[in-house]
């Protein structure tokens, strides 16, 4: 148990007026406390805990748009429409999408699709998309207190296209979607459903005022979205 699940503990079962009191008295106490509930479960606090997703500095902008591609579970896809009455216009969905099991980051977002599906329909007369992806979709903004819009709450935009995936790649793609989707596995047999990932030709990064930023699919492939940073 980390010391955020035991804060959390703590939130259910002690009054929120006493963990946040500035009483050095009562946070005198606490903390011992916590320390004796986390060594009977194994484990230590640390001298400086958070529960805070550690996003990478801002001018390191390709770190950031793999930092971000990699946090997230889902994402939203625009295609072209070929549906009435929306023909030739941009059609929005959301999928869910993985880049590699957590702590494995490929880089690239694969998808668990199925024709019967009307973005999919749209891809195969023309499978170029755009995918947007942003860490307001975990808890990291909440937590700093940004809004989903501010750039302050890092959001990446993908062009590129949508291609099916098979052989080594697609049981890479089947691990990486399956073990962050564990309810993909009993989704319906006679839907046909296939692997594909999205081919990125252009990253747009937005993580900090001075307007958006790219980023080439080969600085974002070379970048290491884990390395540490202080």
């Amino acid at each position: 148990m980390c010391a955020c699940c035991l804060y959390m503990f703590l939130l259910r079962f002690v009054s929120p007026t006493v963990l946040h009191t500035p009483n050095p008295t009562m946070s005198a106490l606490l903390r011992p406390l916590c320390v004796l509930l986390l060594g009977l479960l194994g484990v230590s606090l640390p001298a400086s805990s958070s529960c805070r997703v550690r996003i990478p500095p801002h001018d390191q902008v390709a770190r950031v748009a793999r930092f971000v591609a990699h946090q997230v579970n889902w994402a939203s896809m625009a295609t072209i429409s070929t549906h009435k009455p929306v023909v030739g216009q941009p059609f929005s969905n959301a999928f869910s999408v993985s880049d590699g099991p957590e702590g494995s980051s490929s880089g690239v977002p694969y998808m668990y699709l199925t024709r019967m599906e009307i973005s999919v329909q749209d891809l195969e007369v023309n499978p170029q998309a755009s995918l947007s992806m942003s860490l307001a979709q975990t808890d990291y903004c909440r937590q700093q207190g940004f809004d989903p819009q501010s750039p302050l709450c890092a959001h990446i935009i993908l062009s590129g296209s949508v291609m099916e995936v098979n052989g080594t790649e697609g049981k890479f793609a089947k691990k990486a979607l399956f073990s962050r989707h564990p309810e993909m596995i009993d989704w319906p047999s006679d839907h046909n459903w296939f692997f594909a990932k999205f081919n990125i030709t252009q990253v747009w990064v937005l993580d900090y005022f001075g307007g958006v930023k790219t980023v080439t699919p080969e600085e974002y492939f070379q970048a290491d979205p884990h390395r540490k940073h202080h």
